[in-house]
């Protein structure tokens, strides 16, 4: 009679074991993907308790949390032919657990790959300014290829990021001059438009003092005035060139004998 009864306990210590093996947990932002006798269950399984009876069942966890990968480094060639150098990361997330089981056997080596071949593709179809000027713009275009192949793997593609462009150090140089140039073109204009102003202005004030010539003697002292609050040794006195033009006409006129007079008359 007793042996009956210990096989009887070690059976059921077996199967009570077997049923606590059996309890799978998975946490919220997991579930699984059940696999029984190889076919695939219609639906996901989780979050909470799960019972998976082996070897009749088998279980692949899947997390459903938002990945972060970054995108090595990729040398490739602009469309007006400059060696760049760019990197990335990729925001994405699986929405279909199944599909990312069945139809992709690594799906996060796969977004991977498929990240590095998308980014050599679109850079090589966009020139430099292009590439440094309208980052958000490529950045949008890399999500929606991203997001359109990753689809069939249960696979969204959240946000693209290009993260740093590495330029040959030659073509830094270049794109400083070039910027230098710009800068000092901007500055010869802004200069032109001031000496453009400042010739009208003073146009118009000569017009003004030509209407009454004793303003002048006043600007005259008002400006002496202003040299002699700024206590300088040396002062400059302006002379008209009325002054010069008399003495001028004086010097060219003849000299070799008396003037003939002009009021004289023969007798």
């Amino acid at each position: 009679m007793q042996l009956p009864l210990s096989f009887t306990a070690v059976g059921i210590a077996i199967i009570l074991i077997y049923l606590l093996s059996s309890i799978k947990i998975l946490s919220e932002y997991e579930r699984g993907v059940i696999f029984r006798l190889g076919r695939l269950l219609p639906q996901a399984k989780g979050p909470g308790v799960v019972l998976v009876f082996a070897p009749i069942d088998r279980l692949v966890r899947i997390s459903l949390r938002l990945i972060t990968m970054e995108v090595p480094p990729q040398e490739t060639i602009s469309r007006d032919n400059v060696t760049v150098k760019v990197n990335a990361v990729v925001y994405f997330r699986v929405i279909d657990a199944n599909r990312a089981v069945v139809e992709v056997e690594n799906y996060l080596y796969a977004t991977g790959q498929l990240a590095q071949t998308t980014l050599r593709s679109v850079i090589g179809e966009v020139e430099l300014d292009e590439l440094l000027s309208q980052r958000e713009k490529l950045n949008e275009k890399l999500q929606a290829i991203l997001d359109l192949h990753t689809a069939p793997w249960g696979v969204k593609v959240s946000k693209v990021e290009m993260k740093q462009v590495e330029l040959p150090a030659e073509m830094v140089r270049a794109i400083s001059k070039q910027a230098e140039a710009e800068r000092e073109k901007r500055a010869k204009i802004i200069h032109a438009d001031g000496e453009l102003s400042a010739s009208k202005k003073l146009g118009e004030a000569a017009a003004v003092l030509a209407q009454n010539p004793v303003s002048i003697q006043l600007r005259y002292l008002q400006t002496l005035t202003e040299i002699g609050v700024e206590k300088n040794t040396t002062i400059v006195f302006p002379l008209p060139v009325d002054i010069f033009a008399k003495l001028l006409a004086r010097l060219d006129a003849p000299t070799g004998g008396a003037p003939p007079a002009s009021g004289t008359r023969g007798t």
